[in-house]
């Protein structure tokens, strides 16, 4: 006679409650178009629960009282440490910024909430769930609250490739980024005619703005033959 012991409808009910909560999480993060969608988070969520269950009941019939003995953690505590892996892949760097933070930790909460699913733990994950929804859209209005009505003034420095136009399309960027510019200064490069390099212009220029420098940063790095961003000290512009 086959035994299905731990493949019944409870087990089934576990994999089918982390698909449907790393799904809504996934959905969330989709739509903001982060770097990982709906069905990594499904997958991660699934696979932590039935890494999970597979734990807890896959090694029943190897088991003796007194001869084999299991320690049923031990996978846990390798999908805390496996899934750094994913996590690790979707945080990257861009022009000295660092991006994908908040996608990886909630890879990781997603791999947590599969593994209560798969532990027997729905109210567990269920309560994560609605702490993820709260934190992804409750925090950044709390921040924005008690954050200090000031502008902040940046200096960046920025070198790009001269001929192009680009002093136009910087300006445009930084005013739909909701900076004000202060003060600019520019400075240009000639080459040699032996040279193959283009001749390239150097920018100083002062911005003023509410939001994080990092984001303005972000979305000049994004400029075509804008070869180089980076905050600076104020005296390029003296």
């Amino acid at each position: 006679m086959i035994s299905f012991h731990g493949q019944g409808w409870l087990q089934l009910g576990e994999l089918a409650l982390a698909f449907i909560l790393s799904a809504l999480i996934g959905i969330e993060r989709e739509i903001r178009q982060k770097s990982a969608g709906v069905r990594t988070y499904t997958l991660v969520g699934v696979a932590a629960a039935l890494f999970m269950l597979v734990s807890k009941y896959g090694f029943d019939d190897v088991l003796r009282p007194q001869a084999v003995v299991l320690d049923p953690s031990r996978i846990a505590a390798q999908i805390v440490s496996g899934i750094g892996f994913i996590g690790g892949g979707v945080i990257f760097m861009r022009r000295d910024v660092v991006r994908g933070l908040t996608t990886a930790a909630s890879v990781w909460l997603t791999a947590a909430l599969g593994m209560a699913c798969g532990a027997g733990m729905p109210l567990l994950a269920i309560a994560t769930t609605f702490g993820h929804f709260a934190i992804m859209f409750g925090f950044p209005k709390i921040i924005s609250r008690f954050r200090v009505n000031r502008k902040n003034d940046t200096v960046l420095r920025l070198v790009y490739e001269d001929g192009r136009g680009l002093l136009r399309t910087i300006l445009l960027c930084c005013t739909q980024c909701r900076f004000t510019i202060e003060q600019v200064r520019l400075s240009s490069h000639h080459t040699k005619p032996s040279d193959p390099r283009p001749s390239s212009v150097t920018l100083y220029m002062q911005v003023k703005g509410k939001r994080p420098i990092a984001r303005l940063i972000e979305k000049l790095g994004e400029i075509d033959g804008l070869w180089e961003v980076e905050t600076t000290e104020d005296d390029g512009l003296e």
